[in-house]
């Protein structure tokens, strides 16, 4: 049975859906809790999965491009002119609504493949054994309401 460990983080995030049938395909805002849960079958010489720290360093960057930004469907017809006056504080999510289980699923992809680039380099601040892994990424829209992905 390997080990499980959980680490959030929070951010100020904005969407539209323009599937939406109803008041969320106007651009509204969350406090988003982003969940990250890592396994590995042993401890590392610390007795750890991994230092809780790994997990902004892999990920803080790009969870900073969706902090006070808006993530917009790129086929939205409002999506070039946001675009044009906010700049890359609009994120484009290309031909697809940003739902809170998009997000947990392309978030799960960026913090995927950053672990991998970061478990391969030899010069972290903080270790990190190539076995550990991903397992799932939850994506809190509100305090009663989250979507999770798992590959």
């Amino acid at each position: 049975m390997p080990y499980r460990v959980c680490k959030t983080i929070d951010i100020e995030s904005g969407h539209m859906l323009s599937k939406h049938q109803d008041k969320c395909r106007f651009p509204h805002g969350h406090t988003r809790k982003v969940e990250f849960v890592l396994e590995a079958e042993r401890l590392d010489r610390n007795d750890m999965v991994c230092d809780f720290l790994v997990v902004k360093e892999v990920i803080g960057d790009y969870l900073n491009t969706l902090d006070h930004a808006i993530c917009v469907n790129s086929g939205d017809p409002a999506f070039p002119e946001l675009r044009q006056r906010f700049g890359e504080r609009v994120v484009a999510f290309e031909n697809e609504d940003p739902t809170t289980e998009v997000m947990a699923r392309v978030i799960f992809d960026a913090f995927a493949k950053r672990l991998s680039d970061y478990s391969a380099a030899i010069d972290n601040a903080y270790p990190l054994a190539r076995e550990v892994r991903l397992v799932s990424v939850k994506v809190w829209e509100t305090a009663s309401s989250w979507a999770e992905y798992l590959p």
